[in-house]
């Protein structure tokens, strides 16, 4: 890596790494198996730390202060970053193609964790890990949560307060735009994720795996509740919380197939709270719950 400062200059907008930054840091996620665009040297160098599969790394002229981190944190993970992939562009073009009003000067574009539904659930130790008692499953599912800063919040509460993993299921912000990655500060990318589900096959799963379903809501500060509806869940059981669209809140299939509607005492005065406060004061609860 010492000879990464002889590398040419990028000053053309048509270079194919050039369209490819500008398509993953302006873009709303990635489609297929494409990259993730991240962009920052302290979450590149996060990342990196995790085991993150690195693609490409570019670097403007502003970006040269935070490179010798980024690149220590490449030597120090299993694949590294090939010195053909250390790109240098210009701050001119980079702040054509950066996804943030002062860019950094660095970004980098990462292959895909391979995530399964179990490592969702916990049943497989984390990265890393040692052998050892694995936690039940404690899974947060985004149903049609569409700001990707509530999705960042989201995942970043679920990796604070011990989630096993994190489900997004079709029509949800896309976890891994770049937005949602800066928002998650690099949650998106270390808990286990999984995205595009959709709502029946995930339930099917859940119900063969014996998790119980959360449906998520809000009630008058009296605790108020529809007919036959359960305000209190277990939530050291293994289980799944489901937080709804803005908006509208869940889907109908997912309030009919909940074992639980856990629903947050609030004030009369206010409609309903933010999907991503909601959804970190159901984590903190769980948490809670779980140390007790």
């Amino acid at each position: 890596m010492a000879e990464h400062k002889t590398a040419d200059v990028i000053t053309s907008r048509e270079n194919r790494w050039v369209k490819l930054f500008r398509a993953g840091l302006r873009g709303a996620g990635p489609s297929g198996d494409e990259a993730i665009a991240v962009e920052g040297p302290k979450l590149i160098e996060d990342a990196l730390r995790h085991g993150i599969e690195a693609e490409a790394l570019l670097v403007s002229e502003t970006g040269e202060r935070g490179l010798e981190r980024v690149l220590r944190a490449a030597s120090a993970s299993e694949t590294g970053i090939a010195r053909s992939r250390v790109l240098r562009t210009t701050d001119k073009i980079f702040e054509r193609l950066s996804g943030t009003e002062s860019p950094q000067g660095v970004a980098a574009l990462f292959r895909q964790p391979a995530w399964d539904f179990e490592d969702i659930l916990g049943a497989k130790p984390p990265r890393g890990a040692g052998a050892g008692r694995l936690p039940h499953a404690l899974v947060l599912v985004m149903a049609g949560v569409q700001d990707p800063g509530n999705v960042g919040t989201i995942l970043r509460s679920a990796e604070a307060f011990g989630a096993t993993g994190v489900v997004a299921t079709r029509g949800t912000a896309d976890p891994w735009s770049p937005k949602a990655v800066r928002a998650s500060a690099g949650s998106a990318l270390r808990l286990p994720l999984l995205r595009g589900m959709s709502v029946p096959v995930l339930l099917a799963q859940l119900r063969v795996s014996q998790i119980k379903v959360v449906a998520a809501g809000s009630a008058a500060s009296n605790g108020s509740a529809p007919d036959g509806v359960k305000i209190e869940a277990d939530l050291r059981e293994p289980v799944a919380i489901f937080i709804g669209n803005e908006g509208v809140g869940l889907p109908g299939e997912i309030e009919s197939a909940a074992d639980f509607h856990f629903l947050i005492p609030m004030s009369e005065t206010v409609e309903s709270l933010n999907a991503g406060i909601a959804a970190s004061i159901l984590l903190h609860e769980a948490a809670r719950q779980r140390k007790a």
